[in-house]
């Protein structure tokens, strides 16, 4: 199984930055992981090329839950995603890269700290540690799926 994950965020606001820190530690795994920065649309070409059987997206996203928490979310709840403030609107994004992977999932992760500067605050971090641990072990059943309408 051909499997990719996104990283979407800014590491100069602080848990913005989730989402490149879980590609990076994912880098030397079996997983093609990008670190997508702020534009998740300059990952396009590449999900288009590889065709991946599972694509995997994971961004802060605001949930009012506790910070760190992180949750499969589904399709319908990417405006809570912060991606839609960094570059192209994530459901053109998503529209457009949808038929290149078998199938796409959005992992959001709460965040506490939102404001400018570097590194994930302690609950974030704890939290990206907790979910590359589950990525590399191909455990994603084993993230909790965010069902309400957020």
């Amino acid at each position: 199984m051909k499997r990719m994950l996104l990283g979407v965020g800014n590491r100069l606001s602080h848990d913005d930055g989730v989402g490149p820190v879980v590609a990076q530690a994912l880098i030397d795994s079996d997983w093609i992981a990008i670190d997508c920065g702020t534009a998740l649309e300059n990952a396009m070409g590449i999900v288009s090329r590889e065709q991946p059987d599972l694509l995997v997206i994971v961004d802060a996203a605001t949930m009012d839950k506790e910070p760190g928490a992180f949750y499969l979310l589904p399709i319908a709840a990417q405006d809570c995603m912060l991606a839609s403030t960094h570059g192209l609107p994530l459901s053109f994004v998503l529209g457009t890269i949808e038929h290149s992977a078998k199938e796409t999932v959005l992992v959001g992760v709460q965040p506490e700290d939102m404001s400018f500067g570097e590194g994930l605050s302690s609950s974030v971090e704890a939290s990206s540690k907790q979910l590359v641990k589950l990525l590399r072990g191909h455990r994603l059943n084993d993230i909790p799926r965010h069902e309400s309408h957020i």
